[in-house]
């Protein structure tokens, strides 16, 4: 029998949370284990709880969601909790900030109940979810306007063909896309992208996107490869 999702609700308004949990608790394969109402008590339950997928709300007293969220990335003992940001407030500068912070989605609270289960479930298996709203236009406008590290070295220890692999992601390729256009095996192509995650120190996807742009081998309006990729290394 395959291991339900484990959902933790961080949200400050009690019927925020038990709609949220009425749409969890009528699937088979996902349920909630605890429910927060600020960004402290989130942390704490994450800590006791460890669930697959914490629902995070922006907006809560004392701590916030964003702060909360750096809390679990930073946290090893935490390495394999996944944050989806749930809020009223589709602002750009929210969006970006929560997946600086780590994030692995974000979405609207009026999202449709579907979306919302189908981002629990690819957050759950590691993947990054973006509402569709959100565009790598919002990545490479806010990418310049915050100071990075120089992430040189690490890049240089990039292969080429894990460079090509990291641009492919930043055009919004699958790992089924990316073997599709570089002639490998799915499984090929997901390993290149986790070790390309390891070498940069990227918790996901969407990190791996916010830090290419950031160190500029992924650049605005930078059109999708066309052709076959160089060997590897």
């Amino acid at each position: 029998m395959t291991p339900r999702i484990t959902v933790l609700l961080a949200d400050d308004q009690r019927l925020v949370r038990a709609g949220f949990r009425s749409i969890i608790d009528d699937e088979d394969d996902i349920e909630v284990v605890g429910e927060a109402s600020d960004g402290d008590e989130a942390y704490a339950l994450a800590r006791e709880l460890r669930p697959d997928v914490v629902l995070m709300d922006i907006r809560m007293p004392n701590t916030d969601g964003l702060a909360a969220t750096r809390r679990i990335v930073a946290d090893e003992l935490l390495s394999d909790v996944k944050v989806v940001i749930l809020t009223t407030f589709d602002v750009d500068d929210y969006v970006y900030g929560t997946l600086r912070a780590g994030a692995s989605g974000f979405l609207v609270k009026d999202t449709d109940p579907a979306e919302l289960l189908h981002a629990i479930r690819v957050c759950a298996r590691g993947d990054a979810l973006i509402a569709p709203a959100v565009t790598r236009r919002l990545i490479a406008e806010f990418a310049g306007r915050v100071t990075q590290p120089d992430l040189s070295p690490r890049l240089q220890a990039l292969t080429s063909r894990e460079q090509e692999v990291m641009r492919l992601v930043g055009a919004g390729l699958t790992n089924d896309e990316i073997a599709q256009r570089l002639v490998l095996s799915p499984s090929t192509a997901k390993t290149h992208v986790s070790r390309i995650m390891n070498k940069l120190g990227a918790r996901d996807r969407s990190q791996l996107v916010i830090l290419g742009y950031e160190s500029g081998m992924i650049t605005p309006g930078q059109a999708r490869p066309a052709g076959p990729a160089p060997a590897d290394r």
